[in-house]
């Protein structure tokens, strides 16, 4: 039997294909996720669960809960981000921390993103991003924001920076986050990064999208690899 059931959350269909065609080799067993598309295979000791969940927020926290419903006892994502300030195309960035750009409850009196009652500024697992660094060697981290907005304009890139420093953006981490700070299930996302979210970044993104879905899964299943080394030296540790 599988020893830890681990999700991943998969927003572009772009991005959720290769990994579809990469999985064949695991004899992956195919459900219905709603009306979109999901699998699960062993990987290493572990049950792996994939869900197609469509890009924005509302879609993401969905199969984020999904997953946390199934039993996973950690929640991966992986995909494209705008670079905003500190990062280069084409870089591999994990963020520490995640907030929702678009939150605005400013004009009662809150901070841009502030959720009131709650955190509204979710972290990284550590041990999940260590175990990918271990792998890869040094890479970038730093606050993604996330919205329901695809930014490609100087202004609301320079907005981002200035708000939050922000060194990326995406439409979905943040609400996975948040799913999984309060279910107390630990998240890691590993990103891309396809353009530089001004003005220039619709063409970028779509040639990134493109042309380099596959190499991304190849470097998601690297990280997959170390996740699953340090969850089994953590188990052989208990025992």
């Amino acid at each position: 039997m599988p020893e830890v059931k681990i999700g991943v959350v998969v927003a572009d269909l772009d991005e959720y294909k290769p990994l579809e065609a990469y999985v064949k080799r695991f004899s992956p067993k195919k459900y219905e996720f709603y009306k979109n598309d999901a699998l699960s295979f062993d990987y290493k000791g572990n049950e792996i669960i994939c869900v197609f969940s469509g890009v924005g927020k509302v879609n993401a926290a969905g199969a984020a809960m999904h997953l946390v419903d199934s039993g996973c006892s950690y929640i991966l994502n992986y995909g494209l981000s705008g670079g905003i300030s500190g990062v280069k195309r084409g870089e591999i960035n994990i963020p520490d921390r995640f907030l929702e750009h678009d939150f605005d409850l400013s004009l009662i009196g809150y901070k841009p993103c502030e959720k009131p009652w709650q955190n509204y500024i979710y972290s990284v697992d550590k041990s999940l991003k260590d175990a990918v660094i271990k792998g890869f060697g040094e890479l970038s981290g730093g606050t993604a924001v996330c919205g329901d907005k695809f930014i490609c304009t100087d202004k609301d890139r320079k907005f981002l920076k200035d708000t939050f420093d922000a060194t990326t953006c995406d439409l979905e981490t943040g609400a996975i986050a948040s799913v999984c700070e309060f279910a107390s299930v630990p998240f890691l996302s590993l990103r891309r990064v396809s353009d530089d979210a001004g003005d220039d970044a619709v063409k970028s993104y779509r040639k990134m999208n493109i042309n380099e879905g596959t190499s991304l899964i190849d470097i998601f299943f690297k990280a997959l690899e170390s996740i699953c080394d340090m969850l089994k030296e953590k188990q052989n540790v208990v025992k």
